[in-house]
């Protein structure tokens, strides 16, 4: 299935995590504002007039909103429609996590849907499918890019003639580790020599101060691949390259507050045009990110990461 904005139809990305039974009664959870609409019997309605669909009755008032600009507006046991405003003064790529569970609680996975080049003050709609069992759907999260930097890997190429993505990464113990991935889609060759510049942004896409960003990973633990010294590299069409994020989200007492980052603008080099990226960036109170080399990699990237996990 695919979402619709004004830029047409984006895949449907899947969530962690397998979709399993669930109770028969639907409950459609308004995330962030308290507020949730359930149906007797037959699952969920929303309240307000206009005809019944697949997905219940559609509210014919505004109603609240999620989650930045997001808003459940019809629901049943089928599916759950929602409406997404872009607030901002440029058009966005806009992300949507919604969590899935039982009735009766139980994790069922999350749904990621995006709507793409959503003007500003425009309205995009969408639809989640609930398998005609009914479940519990809550906004988790939202993310928004700026259209005109959104990472999009399967896209076209863009004018740069590169494509740069974030991939899902690995945690454990605290340690974080997210590539960055970069692919020559275009005619001609791309020279690199070092790192990338980089430019972490918080949830409201303003500039984080306060982070060291150390070249390698060195600091931050052994073997993250973040510590081959940069060498020039020559990538030629279809060619790709890699760098290494590696942070430890460590919140010690006293130490002031954790730092989010969600975003990153990455520069290939500087002075190229940005690509904002959401590697989602959970840095505690270590304030320290390092950052790898561009070094070459053979084959397609990993899978890349939601912006907004």
């Amino acid at each position: 299935m695919g979402e619709f904005g004004t830029g047409g139809v984006v895949p449907v990305r899947r969530g962690v995590g397998a979709v399993g039974a669930v109770a028969a009664a639907a409950v459609v959870l308004l995330a962030g504002c308290g507020s949730q609409v359930a149906g007797a019997g037959g699952g969920p309605s929303v309240a307000g007039s206009g005809s019944a669909g697949p997905c219940g009755v559609a509210s014919a008032s505004p109603g609240p909103v999620a989650k930045d600009g997001v808003r459940i507006t019809a629901a049943s046991a089928a599916c759950a429609e929602y409406e997404v405003t872009n607030p901002g003064a440029e058009a966005a790529d806009v992300t949507v996590v919604f969590g899935r569970s039982g009735a009766a609680g139980g994790v069922l996975g999350n749904e990621t849907r995006t709507v793409r080049d959503l003007a500003p003050g425009a309205t995009g709609k969408g639809r989640v499918e609930l398998d005609g069992k009914g479940s519990v759907l809550t906004v988790v999260k939202v993310r928004s890019v700026p259209s005109a930097e959104a990472s999009r890997p399967d896209g076209p190429c863009p004018a740069s003639g590169v494509r740069v993505s974030a991939d899902d990464g690995d945690a454990a113990m605290g340690l974080r580790v997210v590539g960055l991935h970069l692919r020559n889609c275009g005619t001609a060759t791309v020279n690199l020599n070092g790192y990338p510049d980089l430019q972490l942004l918080d949830v409201g896409h303003r500039p984080v101060d306060g982070v060291r960003l150390l070249h390698g990973g060195a600091q931050i633990a052994s073997g993250t691949g973040a510590d081959d010294p940069p060498r020039p590299l020559a990538l030629k069409p279809g060619e790709g390259a890699r760098s290494t994020l590696a942070w430890r989200n460590t919140t010690e007492a006293g130490a002031g507050d954790a730092v989010n980052a969600p975003y990153v603008r990455v520069r290939v080099m500087p002075g190229a045009a940005p690509v904002t990226v959401v590697p989602e960036l959970d840095l505690g109170t270590t304030g320290r990110l390092g950052v790898g080399a561009w070094v070459r990699e053979d084959g397609q990237p990993p899978a890349t990461r939601p912006p907004a996990g």
